[in-house]
């Protein structure tokens, strides 16, 4: 087993983003509820304890508390296990020792300026003066007894503590996003200084244990994989083939939500390159007639999610006549961000939205679900896939959404607004790929507003659609900053979508960043 650094999360939407720099220093890392056990946590011989933010004070009725036991949990060789406080996870730490958390005159949110008080492993080639990420409400006002200032903020007079006779640290401030000028340094700093990680855990580990978990939990069973043609479907698909071989057959659904093209290359790439056993299943027409009429975004997730597992019902059974058997399990490219965005499985973060994939399948579905990457960002299946010798045009394409082009209509799913919207993504897709902007922004895409404007064309007034363009830079999905893109490029854009696509006479660029917007308008 690796040597691992467990991860309390008391709620933050960015406990995931602690686990992902943890792991870039070459640590294995796991998340847990706030409410797990310490035995159970001392069960698992970590090398280091994090805890994470979270949404609530620590005076609050019902708030999550910190167990005592947990800062005293110790390793197998008998010494103390490192702790690191994150924000809400300082304070719980401070609360519990008698420190004094109180509520801030006014809540700091955005960068600061870190001043490092005290020379110290935590901090180790961290420039005093670096830029940090604050967002809290709460602040410890006094250093708890036996604990140490370590570095603060013009407005945070204890931005970071530690214990004089445990290894105990505490931060005000967020390392774990990319905001933070040296978070990754910090959490690095933590995982291999302090803890003593050996920072051995890598994209190829991961890919073997992985292999060897897969053909276990297997056994002689078949495996049906939902397909979409992403990064993530496709990545699984093929580690899944190198664990499985011909127990594994990929589902390719034509929901009629694909983009422009998307149907007819999926299924060359997997049938004449990785040689998959695929079954491709158009059932647009069904998906459409369920989803007419439909507005709010999350129905059309359950719905469309609902969908695919009748369309899967069906699919199972003729597979099951090919093969001989019954498939046992349903494997699916599920990441963190979509888990953490879904449903509070590991603690108590809010929930934002419903991703098809993690909280749309009903409870009767009889297969099992296979997950290999519920752990992994986008980042690190990339780093996989091209271990595993994907093609760069898939291991690079930008993340689509399982509902697919029907969250990017903002209003009811026809053909003609499907028609619309395909043509004015693709155009906007080709512009980035010929301008060498592609590889340059984490997502782009088009949606189409439920808006009409007034339009000139010609001599002749129109009343068309308005469409949005989107494209933003990120490194794992879970923060994002909007693409400059040049002005230039806009207006080409701009000019040919409103030229080619009869029915939009207006283009907006989006240049809303994550938080506090979403990536998806939906």
């Amino acid at each position: 087993m690796h040597q691992r650094i467990v991860i309390l999360d008391f709620g933050s939407q960015y406990t995931q983003l602690i686990a992902r720099r943890v792991r870039e220093a070459g640590v294995y890392s796991e998340i847990y509820p706030c409410t797990i056990g310490v035995d159970e946590v001392q069960a698992m011989n970590p090398h280091g304890l994090i805890l994470s933010g979270g949404p609530a004070s620590v005076y609050d009725d019902g708030a999550p508390q910190l167990d005592p036991g947990m800062l005293g949990l110790t390793r197998a060789d008998g010494s103390p296990v490192p702790v690191l406080g994150i924000c809400y996870g300082l304070q719980s730490m401070a609360h519990l020792k008698n420190g004094s958390v109180q509520r801030a005159s006014a809540r700091e949110f955005g960068r600061a300026e870190l001043i490092i008080d005290e020379a110290n492993n935590l901090f180790h080639d961290v420039p005093t003066g670096s830029s940090v990420w604050m967002s809290h409400g709460d602040h410890l006002a006094d250093v708890p007894p036996g604990y140490q200032l370590i570095a603060h903020t013009r407005n945070a007079p204890v931005a970071a503590v530690r214990s004089v006779e445990a290894p105990l640290y505490g931060v005000q401030f967020h390392p774990e996003v990319v905001h933070t000028q040296h978070g990754a340094r910090i959490l690095g700093n933590f995982a291999l200084r302090i803890c003593g990680c050996d920072g051995d855990w890598t994209a190829a580990s991961f890919v073997d244990e992985k292999v060897d978990e897969i053909r276990e939990l297997v056994g002689e069973d078949h495996v049906i994989l939902g397909l979409s043609g992403g990064v993530d479907s496709s990545v699984a698909a093929v580690l899944l083939h190198r664990a499985l071989g011909d127990q594994l057959t990929c589902v390719f659904v034509n929901n009629g939500l694909l983009r422009k093209g998307e149907w007819e290359e999926v299924q060359a790439t997997f049938r004449d390159h990785f040689h998959i056993n695929l079954e491709a299943v158009d059932a647009s027409a069904q998906f459409l007639e369920r989803l007419e009429g439909i507005v709010d975004p999350e129905r059309k997730r359950v719905v469309i999610g609902n969908t695919f597992v009748d369309v899967f019902d069906e699919s199972t059974a003729r597979i099951a006549r090919r093969v001989g058997r019954k498939a046992a399990y349903l494997a699916q490219g599920t990441l963190y961000p979509d888990v953490i965005e879904s449903v509070s499985f590991k603690g108590p973060s809010a929930t934002i939205k419903t991703h098809h994939n993690v909280g749309g399948l009903p409870e009767g579905m009889e297969l099992k679900v296979i997950e290999p990457f519920r752990e992994l960002f986008k980042d690190e299946v990339r780093a996989i896939g091209r271990l595993l010798e994907v093609p760069e045009s898939i291991v690079g394409r930008h993340p689509f959404p399982g509902p697919g082009l029907a969250i990017r209509i903002l209003s009811d799913v026809d053909t003609g607004k499907l028609a619309l919207l395909r043509e004015a993504d693709h155009i906007f897709i080709q512009e980035l790929h010929e301008s060498g902007l592609y590889d340059e922004v984490w997502q782009a895409f088009a949606v189409l507003l439920p808006v009409q404007t007034v339009g000139v064309m010609g001599d002749e007034r129109t009343y068309e659609n308005v469409c949005a363009l989107r494209a933003v830079t990120s490194v794992d999905g879970m923060t994002a900053d909007w693409a400059h893109l040049p002005a230039e490029f806009l207006a080409h854009v701009s000019n040919r979508i409103v030229n080619e696509v009869s029915g939009i006479n207006r283009v907006v660029y989006d240049i809303s960043s994550k938080p506090p917007a979403t990536i998806e308008w939906e």
